[in-house]
């Protein structure tokens, strides 16, 4: 079941979504996905897109995807790890995130994170690691 898209806009003013341009496009239950402009400002200084920008991008899918799992006034979601393999690079345009949970346990959530140009080509595989922490 699809998940109204609103939701998220409270959770990205003034914070590193906001400032990478990054977009949820689809979230369901268990799946999440998102996209983020190309441009000099999330570049390295070769010109193409910098990994941490990637990794950004892989971060906030697993997160928000995570946070949609559990009761949001008992738990809080963190990331403890991220681990992208970065196999090709873009210059310009959108890429696109494509989450799914892989393992959802009490204390620990795990996702996979797929970034994609907009030609389809795979960029980089993400894999998450969030810790579900009581409030």
């Amino acid at each position: 079941m699809a998940i109204d898209l609103k939701l998220f806009e409270p959770w990205v003013k003034n914070t590193l979504m906001e400032t990478l341009d990054i977009k949820i496009t689809h979230a369901a239950e268990g799946e999440l996905d998102a996209t983020m402009p190309v441009s000099p400002k999330n570049h390295q200084p070769y010109g193409l897109l910098h990994g941490g920008a990637t990794a950004a991008l892989a971060e906030t899918i697993g997160s928000f995807g995570s946070v949609l799992l559990v009761d949001r006034e008992k738990y809080a979601v963190v990331g403890i790890k991220l681990d992208c393999s970065h196999i090709r690079s873009t210059k310009s345009g959108i890429v696109t995130g494509k989450g799914k949970i892989i393992h959802q346990g009490r204390s620990t959530h795990l996702w996979e994170i797929n970034v994609y140009d907009d030609q389809d080509r795979l960029l980089s595989s993400c894999r998450l690691t969030n810790f579900i922490k009581a409030l």
